[in-house]
């Protein structure tokens, strides 16, 4: 989805650590309570082991100007020609739907942090490297972004491209932080791999989110301007989320990776699956119906 020009970025919301390099720290998930959790959510939740000789270095998307810092980003009109620009908008987009939506059901919502890295970086479960693509850290609350990712969503995993689909990706980590919020996160920790798995009901269950705000979104308001951030969805919008969330399936990269399908192994679920819990987030609009723990089938 393409947003509205005249909408106000806030790139307040984005810390940017490009360029600074990967600094000392644990690894990832030792001995931190939720942060075995970061492993699950490394590109999705998928084993950067699994995506040997897949992971390239991450390229420029063409059309798009990757910048080196957020403060340039101040109207909708950037987000639609920078990729950090449009990681940013949708980062205000979630920050402004998910209080509001949550009040409904008197929870509060404490805004996450939100950075985009290079190369590598600290976070509070420990030192990662671009390699895990995508992910939110439980023990800092905070969604991490290598912009580079979303080119190798492309060239490497398949995916169509386009708008919604990267918007998708920033949907889905801020699912795992409501997740979070409502005290479900950890269930990956408890029952971390297999077709029924508590991981894979997390990572089902942080795709319905990403749908729901997806349905929301052309209508959700700046608090600036009074706009919608972001103009109508398309067809097409929606299934480049749609390609998105299949080409990241536990069954298409294992195939792609290893020439076989391993269900046992899986910590996401299949490319149909995740494309079934966006839709239904999508297509609901309903938080209740992203309840993937009480679904008899996934």
């Amino acid at each position: 989805m393409s947003f509205n020009d005249g909408v106000e970025l806030d790139p307040s919301q984005v810390e940017d650590r490009r360029g600074g390099g990967m600094g000392r720290g644990t690894k990832i998930g030792g001995g931190i309570g939720g942060g075995v959790v970061l492993l699950l959510a490394a590109l999705f939740g998928i084993n950067p082991q699994l995506l040997e000789g897949l992971i390239g270095t991450g390229q420029e998307q063409p059309g798009l100007s990757q910048g080196t810092a957020p403060a340039e980003c101040k109207l909708g009109s950037d987000a639609d020609q920078r990729l950090d620009c449009r990681i940013t908008g949708t980062v205000n987009s979630l920050n402004a739907f998910w209080p509001a939506y949550l009040a409904k059901y008197k929870v509060e919502y404490p805004r996450p942090r939100t950075v985009l890295f290079e190369v590598g970086t600290d976070t509070g479960c420990g030192a990662a490297t671009s390699e895990v693509g995508p992910f939110y850290c439980p023990a800092d609350t905070t969604a991490y972004f290598d912009p580079g990712f979303f080119q190798d969503l492309v060239n490497r995993f398949g995916s169509s491209g386009g708008p919604l689909a990267q918007e998708y990706v920033v949907a889905h980590e801020f699912g795992h932080h409501i997740q979070n919020v409502l005290g479900d996160l950890d269930r990956a920790q408890q029952d971390p791999r297999g077709p029924e798995s508590g991981a894979v009901r997390v990572e089902l269950q942080a795709d319905c989110y990403a749908g729901l705000w997806t349905r929301y979104a052309t209508t959700q308001k700046d608090p600036k301007t009074g706009q919608p951030f972001l103009e109508p969805l398309t067809q097409k919008d929606l299934n480049d989320a749609l390609s998105a969330a299949s080409a990241v399936g536990d069954d298409r990269i294992q195939k792609a990776a290893t020439g076989r399908v391993t269900p046992e192994a899986w910590t996401h679920g299949s490319s149909a699956q995740r494309q079934t819990w966006f839709y239904r987030g999508y297509q609901t609009g309903d938080i209740a119906q992203c309840d993937t723990f009480r679904a008899a089938t996934l």
